[in-house]
């Protein structure tokens, strides 16, 4: 069992290199200027005391953009944070409710108490915690005669993470209370995943087969961790929480937590590590879709779980979401998004799929396709990933690395300033500078996590090899006394791997990247678009191929090919690794309902000649293939191909 974690305070880490581009150009796109295009997130939002929407979009935008603007020390866009927080602190009643009075949803308030708690720990207001004490004060009072419902009972945990933040700097035991009231109102996500989880595609609505639901209900065992821990807190304040150690229970909810995991993935899981919901948890066939909101509260999930459980294996999955799922959510320049995307999506066009439920432009790059909770909702994802790059050990013992991305980390560690920086390319590339700038020589763990992929990680200290042990729970710690210039480079070798798939199917990784066949993309602008613009994606080139994945030693041996990250970092232009592979036509695998059909059973014998053809990382395509079926090339004679 790893140790327990604790958050970096929002705005100590900024996003450099390729990361940075990518939030800037998110500030640039949908995330700066949603408020001019879309009226819901516009001067009559309930949220700024207008007469527009008053339900949750208000909030979750915000639940983005005010990281985003703290991340990249945006004045355009603190600026625009601004009316909505004085907005929302100033809506307080003298019973303690705040926010629209035409809705009184516990849910919505749920985000609303998430923007406040990144304000505060960005801002140091003041004004937060006496402000939640009063509205926690008014939950108390009023859960029992009305309880969660909807939504509300089933996401009760972003409530719980506020009240134990206000927990922290408050320790009253009627916050621990709180929670335990808002847990026993909360669906029963442990009890259902593990044991009555569907086994295919859902047919009608349940709120324990809505993606994003699930995605947060996975949260639970987290939750129920670092409220073990809160009420188990020595007099001190201090927890006991060394490695291997931890709260009572804490193997348990990770155990816990495991199981939910593996469940889904037995039932649901597709070849890039996340489970189908489009919008409802729909099977294991890579024609299936995932909604953004899934993605964006799954990789939030994994980042809370990171910092209760001190797993590596969540860092690693957290790195599945964030280089593949977010980048492939939106258009390159993040002027658009799609509401479902497929690991096989041959098209992004206006026509009927096997969605479990939505319309038919739900892959569509555009402003709103289908909901437009997905609109409001993206903002989070990358800007949350960069804040959780790094996290803190207990008692100012030390740093530890979540995630891999060039940033740096400004933060203060036993009296002394401490800078980290992290200079690499990671993912594109298998390599990590971190160079430690202090104000006075300090003394302090660092720990690193060796993904569960990487089999020979090296590690060297100011040009030096130095010992690397890596503990069960995937980080291996550098404890010394720490000068200005000491240069840490950890290098985590990338071999190519293959994830088996049913009917003998695989897909490919490198690192954390999940590389695909890529298929020529004709972006094709709609009539009277929306916003940024909105468009269908159409192929320009053939996607049915099977990989010649025996031959020459097999897939493993394909040469990999890197090359600078490009300004646009996830763009079928300039794409920065590529494999080369190959491959032979499959004209018999042929499109079903707008989408891929299932893949033949491999391997399958064909006559077709073996071809090169490339493998680029997921993110970079937006038509794809992850999951091809492998193939047998022979030529005249019978013989095999090599």
């Amino acid at each position: 069992m790893g140790m327990r974690y604790e958050p970096v305070r929002l705005g100590e880490i900024r996003p450099e290199g390729w990361l940075r581009r990518q939030l800037e150009l998110q500030a640039a796109g949908l995330t700066g200027r949603v408020e001019e295009i879309w009226p819901d997130l516009g001067p009559r939002s309930g949220w700024l005391g207008g007469d527009g929407e008053d339900w949750e979009r208000g909030p979750y935008y915000l639940d983005g953009l005010v990281p985003l603007a703290h991340l990249l020390g945006d004045e355009g866009l603190l600026r625009k944070t601004k009316p909505w927080i004085e907005w929302i602190l100033g809506s307080q009643r003298e019973d303690g409710q705040f926010g629209p009075p035409t809705n009184d949803d516990w849910w919505p308030r749920m985000v609303a108490l998430k923007v406040l708690v990144q304000h505060a720990e960005a801002t140091g207001d003041d004004r937060v915690p006496p402000f939640m004490a009063r509205y926690f004060t008014y939950q108390l009072a009023h859960l029992a005669g009305r309880p969660l419902r909807n939504w509300g009972a089933y996401r009760a945990t972003e409530n719980v993470l506020a009240a134990l933040w206000l927990h922290r700097r408050d320790p009253d035991p009627c916050w621990l209370d709180l929670c335990a009231l808002l847990m026993d109102q909360n669906a029963d996500w442990t009890g259902y995943l593990t044991k009555e989880l569907i086994t295919g595609r859902a047919t009608v609505f349940d709120h324990l087969t809505h993606g994003p639901n699930v995605a947060m209900g996975l949260k639970v065992p987290a939750v129920h961790a670092l409220l073990d821990g809160a009420q188990d807190t020595d007099p001190d304040g201090d927890p006991d929480s060394g490695p291997g150690s931890g709260p009572d229970g804490d193997h348990e909810r990770y155990a816990e937590l495991r199981a939910c995991l593996a469940a889904l993935d037995r039932w649901h899981g597709q070849v890039h590590g996340m489970f189908s919901g489009d919008e409802w948890l729909a099977g294991r066939e890579a024609a299936q879709g995932i909604e953004t909101c899934q993605v964006v509260e799954y990789l939030y999930t994994l980042e809370q779980s990171g910092l209760a459980f001190g797993e590596g294996e969540l860092g690693d999955l957290a790195e599945l979401v964030a280089f593949n799922h977010l980048p492939a959510s939106c258009d390159p320049r993040m002027l658009a998004h799609q509401y479902h995307q497929q690991a096989n999506q041959i098209a992004a066009t206006v026509t009927q799929r096997r969605w479990t439920h939505s319309s038919d432009d739900a892959n569509i790059f555009g402003l709103e396709p289908h909901y437009g909770c997905c609109l409001a909702n993206l903002h989070q994802g990358w800007p949350k990933f960069a804040a959780a790059l790094w996290m803190r050990m207990p008692a100012d013992r030390g740093l530890a690395v979540f995630a891999y991305a060039p940033s740096t980390l400004r933060t203060r560690l036993g009296g002394a300033d401490v800078t980290v920086e992290e200079a690499t390319d990671y993912p594109f590339e298998d390599t990590v500078r971190f160079t430690v700038d202090v104000s006075r020589p300090v003394t302090f763990s660092l720990r690193l996590r060796v993904p569960h992929w990487c089999d020979a990680p090296e590690l060297r200290l100011n040009g030096e090899s130095h010992a690397l042990t890596v503990e069960p729970s995937g980080y291996a710690t550098v404890h010394r006394t720490w000068h200005s210039g000491d240069v840490l480079e950890l290098r985590l070798p990338m071999a190519i791997r293959r994830v088996r798939r049913e009917r003998n199917a695989v897909g490919v990784r490198l690192g954390p990247l999940v590389m695909v066949v890529p298929v020529k993309e004709a972006w094709r602008p709609l009539p009277e678009p929306r916003g940024l613009g909105e468009w269908e994606v159409e192929p320009l080139s053939s996607w049915n191929y099977g990989l010649h994945a025996r031959g020459r030693g097999g897939l493993e041996n394909w040469h990999v090919e890197r090359a600078p990250v490009p300004d646009v970092p996830f763009a079928p232009e300039g794409v920065p690794v590529t494999i080369h592979g190959r491959v032979a036509a499959l004209p018999e695998w042929q499109p079903r309902d707008g989408s891929a059909g299932e893949p033949p059973d491999s391997p399958v014998v064909t006559g077709a000649p073996v071809v090169d053809k490339p493998l680029v990382p997921y993110g970079c395509a937006r038509l794809r293939v992850a999951e091809l079926p492998t193939v047998i090339s022979v030529e005249a004679d019978g013989q095999e191909v090599p």
